[in-house]
């Protein structure tokens, strides 16, 4: 659940990142999974320190971040392929009971460690809810989208930009890593 006041400045690039408990490579910690919501809170050279939608913080390499809008999408926004919020708050209901099944039946000890992994393999789900504000991770299209009432818009994706759409903007490659891309709806 993220903390109060949780605005998401960036997500994590497609792949997942690796993330540290210091900015020190010599303390790493657990991976940050693919697309998930994080605010920067701080910055020490190339390293970043964010906080997660799930509350976690961790240091992360800042270069690979990719930026979102500072705001939701605007309503009057143009509409994407999935119009309507329910059928992804319905997937995302699904994918939750069954772990929440999962985990009951690990914990009766009807199931093992490897059987629990093979029932939860593939369930991939992201929540984020802020008041009227929502945000859904729709997994079918490996995107983020966000919701304001029934409509919604793109806010991030793990997609390449497609040819013919906006061109990215670049951004100054450094230490020899390819450069953040941010595309927008208006252009670069």
């Amino acid at each position: 659940m993220p903390t109060p006041g949780f605005r998401p400045t960036h997500v994590v690039p497609g792949p997942g990142m690796p993330a540290w408990e210091a900015p020190d490579p010599a303390r790493p910690t657990v991976p940050l999974d693919p697309l998930l919501p994080v605010q920067l809170v701080e910055r020490r050279g190339d390293w970043a320190y964010v906080l997660c939608a799930n509350g976690w913080a961790a240091w992360v390499d800042g270069r690979h971040l990719i930026a979102v809008p500072q705001d939701p999408p605007a309503p009057e926004s143009p509409l994407t392929r999935a119009a309507d919020p329910r059928p992804l708050l319905a997937r995302a209901d699904d994918a939750l009971a069954r772990y929440r099944a999962a985990v009951e039946e690990l914990a009766a000890g009807r199931l093992d460690g490897e059987a629990f992994r093979g029932r939860t393999r593939g369930l991939r789900i992201g929540v984020i809810v802020d008041g009227e504000h929502v945000w859904l991770y729709d997994a079918a299209h490996g995107r983020w989208v966000y919701a304001e009432g029934t409509r919604l818009s793109t806010y991030a994706t793990d997609e390449e930009p497609r040819a013919g759409g906006p061109a990215p903007t670049e951004v100054a490659q450094a230490g020899g890593h390819p450069p953040t891309q941010v595309v927008t709806r208006d252009g670069p």
